[in-house]
């Protein structure tokens, strides 16, 4: 065997035409300014010829984004050929309102929905309190869903334990819950421990739980501001991740080259693995995930076989 066999073995056979292509799924988020509109839709034209099974828009803390989220997901429908999901939350929202948006999207030819408990307005991470005439929880919100109409539901799964849970078996439950109320897939949040997440893979699979599971990778070549994004969502972030990034603040080439390096190799072990679904936390950005994608063998596809 060579040493491409044993290092890089399925990037090389996908990169061959060998292996199956992965499948990939994006994450953006609406534009606060026309300058940030016109950096998301380059990084969506960048990306769309990939043919991901889907894309997904964010929802700001306490709804703040709804309109733009609405907006970006509508566009997406119309402008590319890409299958867009709306990310939905029911903080600061009562049944009724989260109703009446759920009932927009499947009237504008939206069929999908991520379905969030939600952070409270301007404080990620924050403590959160339901309120009394809305969706207590991911789990109401997806059943909340599925009454009004027949989505895909995807949902939310943390493979470290939500910050909020008192145990990996508590998520678990909870996982089961929102299955039961109707959930057909779920997204993990990003990591970087590969070992604790294929343990918590076994602990679910072992449950008998068997919907499609994605790992959420995001490839970050700002690590400040990584540590910004982790520290609300309780996401651990390995020393030897800061070790490669020490020094680096003025060399934001080599910082991205060590982005695009981390997020590949955590893609190749996944796939050794048995996993050949990812889903990429873009930022808004498609250099690393397009390089990304083309290492895994995930190529455009002609638009006339993309749908």
């Amino acid at each position: 065997m060579s040493p491409q066999d044993t290092a890089l073995g399925p990037v090389a056979r996908a990169g061959a035409g060998t292996a199956p292509r992965p499948s990939v799924s994006f994450e953006f988020s609406p534009p606060k300014t026309p300058e940030a509109e016109e950096n998301l839709w380059e990084a969506i034209r960048r990306l769309e010829p990939l043919n991901p099974s889907f894309v997904s828009v964010t929802y700001g803390a306490g709804g703040s984004t709804r309109e733009r989220t609405h907006r970006t997901v509508v566009r997406m429908l119309k402008e590319t050929s890409l299958r867009p999901a709306a990310h939905l939350t029911c903080v600061e929202a009562s049944k009724a309102e989260v109703d009446e948006v759920v009932q927009d999207y499947w009237d504008a030819g939206i069929r999908h929905i991520v379905a969030l408990r939600g952070d409270p307005p301007g404080s990620l991470g924050g403590a959160y309190s339901p309120r009394p005439d809305g969706y207590l929880n991911a789990t109401e919100l997806t059943a909340g869903i599925k009454a009004v109409a027949p989505f895909e539901v995807s949902v939310s799964l943390y493979p470290q334990k939500h910050p909020e849970s008192p145990s990996l078996e508590h998520d678990i439950d909870v996982l089961k819950a929102k299955i039961d109320a109707g959930a057909t897939r779920a997204i993990t949040q990003f990591f970087y421990d590969i070992d604790a997440f294929l343990f918590f893979m076994d602990k679910v699979r072992k449950a008998g739980i068997t919907i499609p599971i994605s790992p959420g990778i995001m490839p970050v070549s700002n690590f400040k501001g990584l540590k910004k994004m982790a520290a609300p969502c309780g996401i651990p972030l390995p020393a030897w991740l800061g070790n490669l990034f020490e020094g680096l603040d003025k060399d934001p080439e080599t910082r991205k080259l060590i982005a695009g390096s981390v997020a590949t190799e955590m893609c190749v072990r996944l796939a050794e693995e048995g996993y050949s679904d990812f889903h990429f936390y873009t930022l808004n950005r498609a250099d690393l995930v397009y390089a990304i994608c083309r290492v895994l063998g995930v190529r455009e596809v002609p638009t006339e076989f993309a749908a």
